[in-house]
């Protein structure tokens, strides 16, 4: 008898575990799939924590521009966030560059064609701003294009970057996807 009580703790205490997995998904599994549809999706891990657009400011919190016929192909990825509900701070994550006409990967860095921002109205200056245009900025990665159909108007890719500058902490943006129809 003595024994039975002891059984029932551990068996419940094994049931709540497996329902704080179920309750608790890890960030990767809240991005949205990594689709070529034109699902109109974006999303990334911004220091391992998930970044989806979201608010509403007066303008779209995600808009993707393509302009095959400007410097190139000229891509143009804008995304914010409101992370904090009833404060109006937000943060956003931008990449694009010129010279996107094919599938592929495109470096970005300084001197480069494509870049990348993240900024983060939270912060204190110059922490809540990086560019990878500006030579203060440590700054590679890549945007990988893995649809770019104008007949069907979709434009799909994948990218990751670190952004890094002195006296403030490192943005390691990985694991990132956009799909959009244009």
């Amino acid at each position: 008898m003595t024994g039975k009580p002891f059984l029932y703790a551990a068996l419940l205490l094994l049931t709540q575990c497996s329902k704080c997995k179920q309750d608790d998904p890890s960030p990767e599994s809240q991005l949205p799939p990594a689709t070529q549809t034109g699902a109109n999706t974006f999303g990334c891990l911004v220091n391992g924590q998930v970044y989806l657009p979201s608010g509403n400011n007066g303008t779209a919190n995600y808009a993707v521009l393509y302009e095959p016929g400007f410097q190139g192909g000229t891509l143009q990825i804008y995304t914010y966030r409101y992370p904090e509900p009833k404060v109006a701070k937000t943060q956003e994550v931008s990449l694009g560059g010129i010279n996107i006409d094919h599938i592929g990967a495109y470096e970005l860095g300084l001197n480069k064609d494509v870049g990348a921002s993240f900024i983060d109205d939270h912060k204190l200056r110059p922490c809540n701003e990086y560019r990878s245009d500006q030579s203060t900025v440590y700054s590679r990665g890549s945007l990988t294009i893995t649809r770019l159909d104008l007949t069907a108007g979709i434009i799909s890719g994948t990218f990751a970057f670190t952004l890094a500058q002195p006296g403030c902490d490192t943005i390691k943006v990985t694991q990132g996807r956009f799909d959009k129809k244009l």
